[in-house]
Formats: C-alpha cells, sequence, structure tokens
C-alpha cells in the first residue's frame, strides 16, 4: 500500500480509503447499494487493514446511522488499536423528523457530532466532513462550531463534501480572516467516465493544497467490467436499480472499449484500470473504495500496483476527454502568446514548437 498525507497536513492516509456504505443496508436509496452484516463488515475491515489500508469513511446518513455503528463494532470486533486508523465521517443529512435535525448549522453540527461519537465507540474522529451545502447556514457559523470541535478534541480534521469551487473558496477566506480551522479536504466524485471535477475544483484543490478523496471511482459500478456497449443492464448490479452517479453513457461506452485491451494487457479486470487511473493523477489523495464482498475488495486494492504507461495513459485521457468549456477555451485562446496553452487545469504548457 502506498500513502500521501491528507492535504496540507502531517497525517499519512493509504491511497485507497475504504467506504462503507454498503453496511448493514436499510431501506430507500441504500437498499441498492448493500446489505453487509456484521460479520461481512468485519471480513471486509480486517482484509483492508492486512492490505495496509489505514483510511475507513462512513457518514451519519449511511443506513439512519446503521453504518457507523456497525464500523465501530467492527474495530472492537478485532480489536485494532485508535492510533491504527484514520476514520472520517460526514454531518448534514436529516437524522430525525425535527425542523432541526439537519443541515450544518451549530446545532445540528454539536448534536449530530456526539451522536456519531457514541455510534463509532470513539472519542474522536479523524476527519469530519460538511457532506452537502446548507444554503440557509451562514458558512462562518458552520466554521466556527467545527473549530470548536477541533479545540474539544473531538475532531481533529475538517474536510467538505459534494460543494461547488466559489464556496470553498469563500470558506477559505473566512477561516484566515478568522484565524478558524480550514478545509484540508473535498470528497468528490470523480471519475474516468465523470471529469468535471477537472474544470474548477481540481485547480482549486492543487492552489490551496486540499487534499481530494474520490468516490464513486468506478460510476456506480459502470466501469466495474459488469457493463458494456452491448450489455448496459446487467442483472445484479447495483446501476441496474439505482442509476448514479449522472454520467454521459455515450462518452462511457467509448472510455470501457480503450480500457479492455488495456486491461487484457495488464491481466486485470477494467475496474483495476479505472482505479489505476486515478491514482496516477497528482490532484487524488485517496479513492473510496466500498465493496459487498470480500473479491470485490481484493481486486480493487490490486489497483495500487497496477503502473500504467505513458501511452496507456495518453489513450484513456485521450477517450475521456471533457469537451471544450468557456472560459476554459478562451483562457488557452487569450493565454497562448504569453504563457503557451494553457490545459484544463490551468496551468501554463509548453509552447509546441
Amino acid at each position: 500500500m502506498k500513502y500521501q498525507t491528507l492535504g496540507n497536513t502531517g497525517l499519512l492516509v493509504s491511497r485507497l480509503c475504504l467506504g462503507t456504505m454498503t453496511f448493514s443496508g436499510g431501506s430507500g436509496v441504500y437498499q441498492h447499494i448493500g446489505s453487509v452484516d456484521q460479520a461481512g463488515a468485519d471480513e471486509l475491515v480486517k482484509a483492508s487493514i492486512d492490505a495496509g489500508i489505514n483510511f475507513f469513511d462512513t457518514a451519519d446518513v449511511y443506513s439512519g446511522g446503521e453504518s457507523e455503528s456497525t464500523l465501530g463494532q467492527s474495530f472492537r470486533n478485532l480489536g485494532i488499536p485508535r492510533k491504527d486508523y484514520v476514520l472520517a465521517t460526514k454531518v448534514y443529512s436529516r437524522m430525525g423528523p425535527g425542523r432541526n435535525d439537519v443541515g450544518a448549522s451549530r446545532g445540528h453540527i454539536m448534536d449530530a457530532v456526539d451522536a456519531s461519537l457514541k455510534r463509532l465507540q470513539t472519542d474522536h474522529i479523524d476527519l469530519y466532513q460538511v457532506h452537502a451545502t446548507d444554503t440557509l447556514t451562514p458558512a462562518e457559523e458552520t466554521l466556527r462550531a467545527l473549530d470548536d470541535l477541533i479545540r474539544q478534541g473531538k475532531v481533529r480534521y475538517i474536510g467538505v463534501s459534494n460543494w461547488q469551487a466559489w464556496r470553498i473558496a469563500t470558506a477559505l477566506g473566512i477561516s484566515a480572516r478568522l484565524n478558524l480551522a480550514r478545509f484540508n479536504t473535498l470528497q468528490a466524485y470523480y471519475s474516468i467516465a465523470g471529469r468535471d471535477l477537472e474544470r474548477e475544483l481540481g485547480p482549486l484543490l492543487e492552489e490551496e493544497k486540499m487534499g481530494l478523496l474520490v468516490w464513486s471511482p468506478l460510476a456506480g459500478g459502470l466501469l466495474s467490467g459488469k457493463f458494456s456497449r452491448d450489455n448496459q443492464s446487467p442483472e445484479g448490479s447495483r446501476r441496474t436499480g439505482f442509476d448514479f452517479p449522472i454520467v454521459d453513457k455515450e462518452r462511457a461506452w467509448n472510455v470501457i472499449d480503450v480500457m479492455r485491451p488495456i486491461a487484457e494487457a495488464h491481466g486485470c479486470s477494467p475496474a483495476r484500470i479505472a482505479l489505476a487511473w486515478l491514482l496516477s493523477k497528482p490532484v487524488v489523495t485517496s479513492v473510496l473504495v466500498g465493496a459487498k464482498r470480500l473479491s470485490q475488495l481484493q481486486d480493487n486494492i490490486a489497483a495500487v500496483d497496477i503502473t500504467l504507461s505513458e501511452e496507456e495513459i495518453r489513450q484513456l485521457d485521450a477517450v475521456s476527454e471533457l469537451p471544450p468549456e468557456y472560459p476554459g477555451w478562451m483562457l488557452a485562446t487569450q493565454g497562448a502568446d504569453r504563457l503557451g496553452p494553457v490545459d484544463l487545469w490551468g496551468g501554463k504548457m509548453a509552447s509546441a514548437s
């Protein structure tokens, strides 16, 4: 296993993180995602630890809190010392019927963190993430509450998930102005079939030295190897019953067509190639891998041992390239004379001559 610092911190986390949305199952959307029981969770957590994974991610909303409870019990069942794993969870989503049982207000955050600590059977959360955008709560209120949790020792680092670039930049400015703890990470959707993050979020993360934690790296199973242009609804696939995240399917089929021969050359599954492509991107800190079965997890873990050649990366980049979008194409046009061509990340590229 390889490790990387969590954003601009000294905390080392594994390049793969075990995502636990599949733990416990439940009703609603979670019945489509997985129903791993306690014994199955223990098996997955142990296999992760044995493979060198030290990073585990959950959220209070997953299966109504049962994912947190199952994960916390797994650590206890396996006797894993608290110092040997990095624990991440999230706050925002509705956790009760009351008007204030949702959001990123000070009140909900303070209630939610204590409930998560109890379910996880721990006295601190390593990475506490705001799961979504709360348009009602001022950013300063959220940041002051999170800063207090760090000062109290309940939380060590903070992050966000699914925020826009401008909103993250605003929050970082508030933290700097008020001397509050700053967001260290963004957890976001990114895959070779969905590269929208590269337009605005990627450059921001690199500039601000924030870590990127990738969710749904296989695009909800679309890149697992089960799907193809000729088999768009394989039986038993999660995505067949829950078509998420949103993906340009035609571009995805083109990507899969290119991935398959590369996977055959490496003697592995297309899923490993999709993960290896993500791990080759400097902006990526850790990739969340979720599993319902041990075999799935083992296949994903093996992706860290794959090194794609420059030509393979070129092919994958080319087939998955985003269409031009303003102002990106204008930056490239106007910047050519002064800086040389500008890539999607907003950086300088060598001029062709």
